[in-house]
């Protein structure tokens, strides 16, 4: 009888032809140790089993497939032609199995959790439109609660760590605060159709010294749009402020009603003056650039949902170009992944 074969068995029934689905994987287990320790009493050392146990183990494992696995002479430990079959493929199966577990933990951590963030009103990109379109295919599992908030209210509960991140306008990072520039938004003046300029080709930054505006809330010295009111008051301009608003689209309703002229991002308004609702006014260099940050906190524990939205946000956008970032939704390549 070759030595790795066990004696003649009864005809197997129907029910027992398919051994794998009756192997007990702990057999193999307590095999590969054996083989690794080249002994049953080391195998129950390292198991914390007692020999019997391993023995009963080895027993069982060669009674289900069988074949003779090892033979012991004495102090002799061979391997049988069968058994290293059988250590392979167990190795295989435990290191599938292993992956397998590592892989569905981290896709459970990534996929499932909850992200607040802050934002500012009215953010105009294609670019940031399509994140989320990708972000949500890669983690359908992230619930996103969004608020829009004026800047000032968004850096100030971020420094109390109010949230997962927030998307905000901040002349001065605080120190607490992580940050990355996600757009670089040009302001120029604008009036509406309702306005004596709308439609006049021939103004001077002069011949608006004298024109009431309407404001942003937050332009007031020192506040995140501050550069506005900066040029306002080096160009001489003594119209009143006649109307002021937190919110971009608020701001803009007001111009086309022709309360007076104000500032707004150009490349938040190109449709509206291509429609004919808004007229742009000089400079022609526009008023100033102000940059719309990314922001979290430095030392705020993140969930596994937060990192993965920060680690996919900052990604996303760096594939872009400024200029793209700045492109509306209807640009052709604003809508795809880079």
């Amino acid at each position: 009888m070759p030595p790795d074969t066990m004696p003649a068995q009864p005809k197997p029934t129907p029910a027992a032809l398919r051994p794998g689905d009756r192997l007990d994987w702990n057999l193999l287990r307590t095999f590969l140790v054996i083989v690794q320790e080249r002994s049953i009493s080391g195998a129950a050392a390292k198991l914390h089993l007692t020999q019997s146990a391993v023995s009963q183990a080895l027993r069982r494992l060669e009674e289900q497939l069988q074949r003779r696995l090892i033979e012991r002479h004495n102090t002799a430990f061979t391997i049988t032609n069968a058994g290293e079959e059988v250590r392979r493929a167990a190795q295989a199966i435990y290191g599938n199995v292993a992956q397998l577990l590592t892989e569905v933990s981290q896709t459970e951590v990534e996929t499932a959790g909850r992200i607040h963030l802050l934002v500012a009103s009215r953010i105009h990109s294609g670019v940031y439109d399509s994140f989320w379109a990708h972000f949500h295919r890669a983690y359908p599992r992230i619930e996103v609660q969004m608020d829009v908030l004026p800047s000032s209210e968004i850096v100030a509960l971020m420094l109390q760590r109010g949230a997962s991140a927030g998307i905000a306008v901040c002349r001065q990072i605080p120190k607490r605060l992580e940050h990355k520039i996600f757009l670089q938004q040009r302001y120029a003046l604008f009036c509406g159709r309702n306005h004596a300029l709308f439609g006049k080709t021939d103004i001077r930054i002069d011949d608006l010294l004298g024109e009431n505006f309407v404001s942003f809330a937050s332009d007031a010295l020192g506040d995140s749009l501050s550069p506005l009111t900066i040029f306002r008051d080096q160009r001489g301009f003594s119209g009143r402020i006649v109307a002021t608003s937190t919110q971009h689209d608020e701001v803009k309703r007001l111009l086309i009603a022709g309360f007076g002229i104000g500032c707004l991002p150009e490349h938040s308004v190109q449709a509206d003056v291509e429609q004919g609702l808004l007229w742009r006014l000089p400079p022609g260099e526009g008023v100033c650039t102000v940059d719309l940050h990314l922001l979290w906190h430095r030392d705020a524990p993140q969930t596994a949902a937060e990192a993965s939205f920060l680690k996919a946000f900052r990604e996303y956008i760096d594939a872009y170009p400024m200029a793209q970032r700045l492109a509306p939704a209807t640009t052709p390549g604003a809508n795809t992944a880079g």
